[in-house]
Order: C-alpha cells, then sequence, then structure tokens
C-alpha cells in the first residue's frame, strides 16, 4: 500500500510551507507529494496569505525535492490551454527527473473562476475529454512528427509536439464519482483511477465499474493503478486525536465515518479495508500543514505496518 500526502494550499500556505511538508514526505519515507489546483479558499478558512499555482509549486518542488512523486489531484481543465498544459506538465518533468504525474479533472468549483475571471463554460466534460486527447496525443508524437486535433472546442495544427516529458509515460489520473462518462474517460486515457473522499461501498462500487469499462475498451481491469483520497487525523491517544480534529474544524466521529482517524491502530485497520476493495494507494489529506508531528506518526506508526 503506497501512501502519499495530499494538501489543499488553497485554505492558507506559503511556498515555504509546502517545501517544508514536501521535505518531510521525502524524509519520512512516503511515497509522493501531491496538491489541489484551487485558486480560492473553500468553508471558514481565511486562505492566507492567498493561492499558489499548482504547477509553479511542483515546478520549484522538482528542484529541491529529489526521490517522491509529485502531482496533481486534480488539475482543472478550465485553468489551463491543453496545448499550454502539456507544455507545463512536460517541462516540470524534466525537471524533477521524471517524477511528475498528472491529475486531469474537468473543473468545479464555479466561484474561484467569477473571483479570478477564468471563463467556467457549460461543456466541460466535453473540453476534458479533448483535453485529455490532446495532452496524451502531443506527448505520444514521435519526435519529428507533428501532431494535429480538429476538435469541437480545440484545434491544434501541425503542433511539433514539443517539449517530451523525461518519463517515456507520464501516469495520468482520473477520478470522480459519475457513473458512466468518468469510467469511461478512465478506460481510455488513465493510468491510476482515484475516488475521492468515498466509503468503502460506494468506493468498491466505483472501482468496479472502471474495471468493467476498462474491459470494455479491450483493456485488463488491473491494469490501472485503483486510489482512493481521505482525510487524515492520526493520534497517540483520544485527546491528541481530538485536538488534531479541533484544528481542521472537523468532528471526530465525523472523521472516522468519512476518513482516516483515531488511533494508528484504528487506521491501519481502516487502509486494510480499502485495500480489500482493490485500492493499492492513499492519499492522506493533511489539511493542517503546520503540524509536521502529525506525518511523522503516520509514517512510524501507521505506514510501518503497511505492506
Amino acid at each position: 500500500m503506497d501512501l502519499r500526502i495530499f494538501t489543499e494550499p488553497q485554505q492558507g500556505a506559503t511556498y515555504d510551507t509546502l517545501l517544508t511538508v514536501a521535505k518531510a514526505t521525502e524524509d519520512l519515507g512516503f511515497d509522493a507529494f501531491f496538491r489541489s489546483d484551487h485558486y480560492l479558499r473553500m468553508g471558514s478558512a481565511d486562505g492566507l496569505p492567498g493561492p499558489t499555482d499548482a504547477w509553479i509549486t511542483l515546478a520549484g518542488l522538482a528542484r529541491e525535492t529529489k526521490r517522491i512523486r509529485l502531482g496533481t489531484l486534480m488539475t482543472a481543465g478550465t485553468f489551463r490551454l491543453p496545448g499550454v498544459l502539456a507544455v507545463q506538465v512536460a517541462q516540470v518533468d524534466q525537471m524533477s527527473g521524471g517524477r511528475v504525474e498528472l491529475g486531469l479533472g474537468a473543473g468545479w468549483f464555479e466561484e474561484e473562476h467569477k473571483a479570478y475571471g477564468i471563463p467556467f463554460p457549460k461543456e466541460k466534460f466535453a473540453r476534458l475529454e479533448e483535453q485529455l486527447e490532446i495532452v496524451t496525443g502531443l506527448w505520444a508524437t514521435e519526435i519529428g512528427q507533428t501532431y494535429s486535433h480538429d476538435g469541437k472546442h480545440y484545434q491544434l495544427t501541425d503542433s511539433p509536439a514539443l517539449p517530451k516529458p523525461a518519463q517515456t509515460k507520464v501516469p495520468v489520473l482520473i477520478g470522480g464519482h459519475g457513473a458512466t462518462r468518468t469510467p469511461r474517460l478512465a478506460a481510455q486515457y488513465a493510468d491510476e483511477f482515484n475516488i475521492p473522499f468515498a466509503s468503502i461501498e460506494d468506493s468498491e462500487r466505483q472501482f468496479g465499474r472502471v474495471r468493467a469499462a476498462a474491459e470494455r475498451a479491450g483493456r485488463k481491469g488491473g491494469d490501472l493503478v485503483y486510489s482512493s483520497a481521505l482525510v487524515v487525523c492520526v493520534g497517540k491517544d483520544d485527546a491528541e486525536v481530538a485536538r488534531r480534529a479541533a484544528a481542521i474544524g472537523r468532528d471526530v466521529d465525523e472523521l472516522k465515518a468519512n476518513g482516516l482517524a483515531g488511533s494508528p491502530a484504528e487506521v491501519v485497520d481502516k487502509i486494510g479495508r480499502y485495500e480489500a476493495i482493490g485500492a493499492s494507494r492513499i492519499y492522506l489529506q493533511c489539511l493542517d500543514l503546520a503540524d509536521l508531528d502529525h506525518l511523522e506518526i503516520i509514517s512510524s506508526q501507521v505506514q510501518s505496518q503497511l505492506s
């Protein structure tokens, strides 16, 4: 079971804070550091000092880390033109020595689009499908050849399809709860399918849909990595769990029901139940980025017990 650290910087974090967490992620033996791609805070957080850009952040971290994978859950398709995104991700992959992964979604948070003057089109899912085709098509085009795309939403003519990523294949993550279109897109384009903040029962159902869609598309269901994203709140005792829950404005019982919360033994047990339904990777949503002791206890008392 891979454990990855997943952050939400729009809630309030500087680049230096993210660098500190990423270095702790690496030092403590976690598999990867991922971040959301948002420009506006959510809920009661003040969001200070303001948002950081996902791919600028990852470019910096690419030069300041050595081992961990780096990526997004999820890059909003509404934020970047697909050709530009392909260039950005390829460059950051080169900067990291081939450690980047691209999570790409349709974009959903209308208020952040209004706040920063970003168009919020109605046909986001159709655009996402074209974006996936373009980004992966650009990377797959052989050097010396050109790439063209004549779609409803995007047109590319004789693109040199450069630069190329350092990796032969940048892993592409697709995720969500949709019952039909999402599994179909994952089957066609994804190396990994991620379901965020879902129960074991709902996760098992969605993994099954994706496996079935993959087989219909001529792939083996097991060709994809299946992963979950869950908020994490671990403590050595009830008091420490309660303190960490209060720091992120959440209720302990709610976290235990909907996330990974409680003692290390409780969290290991619940991770095992996700593993039993096919998840081989968990993204641990860490909301208090100042609490590095939280990462340490997860590393020493949770991760150490997982195969």
